[in-house]
């Protein structure tokens, strides 16, 4: 829940597209590092400027690991409450999208783990629920006609594992570069993210075949 006044529940809050209003305009020519330096300094309009770019597709990303969105949007109040409370205290940060995909995973993990008794369950519960939805533009593989492929793509995305899964979404829905997908979902180098992708596409072709 939220117990932070200055920031509104999520459903409340306009998603402004960059340039809406002059005080935060000027972090549209600005670089993520830059953006996050000016928010860890203490600048109100950077805080502002992330929560509303970011708030959309953070909660648009949680619901596709967890289907309750209450829960999810819960986790994302919380991430920016704990964000706002350690301002001055945070570590550099290249790709802010990256960073708070990466942190909302967390997030949604330990609030799980508080509804069920152990870590295997509450990855378990995790990767049952998670379930992808590409946008209709979203291209994986050149196959076929549209509402049949799409259909035939969702069921072998389906038998995926869950970070095969959350790999693909973040490469193709959310267009993450290999070292964003590495810092996302906290692997240790790049050619662990290019591995995890080779995998999941590899495994994805082969079941699209025998289908």
């Amino acid at each position: 829940m939220n117990n932070n006044p200055k920031i509104p529940n999520i459903e409340h809050v306009p998603i402004y597209p960059p340039g809406h209003s002059e005080s935060i305009k000027v972090y549209e020519s600005k670089s993520d590092l830059d953006i996050w330096n000016a928010f860890n300094n203490g600048d109100e309009n950077a805080f502002n400027y992330i929560y509303r770019m970011y708030v959309a597709i953070l909660f648009k990303y949680g619901c596709q690991m967890y289907k309750d969105q209450n829960h999810v949007q819960d986790c994302i109040q919380n991430i920016f409450i704990d964000l706002r409370r350690k301002r001055g205290n945070l570590s550099e940060v290249q790709s802010i999208k990256s960073y708070l995909f990466k942190i909302l995973y967390r997030e949604l993990i330990r609030k799980t783990k508080k509804e069920i008794e152990t870590v295997n369950h509450s990855l378990e519960k995790m990767s049952q629920s998670f379930s992808i939805e590409f946008s209709q533009e979203t291209k994986i593989i050149d196959l076929e006609n549209q509402e049949e492929k799409s259909y035939r793509i969702q069921t072998a995305l389906n038998k995926l594992t869950c970070r095969q899964r959350q790999a693909i979404l973040l490469l193709y829905e959310e267009g993450m570069s290999y070292k964003e997908i590495m810092v996302a979902m906290e692997l240790n180098e790049v050619k662990s993210a290019r591995k995890v992708i080779y995998r999941a596409l590899a495994t994805l072709k082969s079941l699209l075949i025998k289908n």
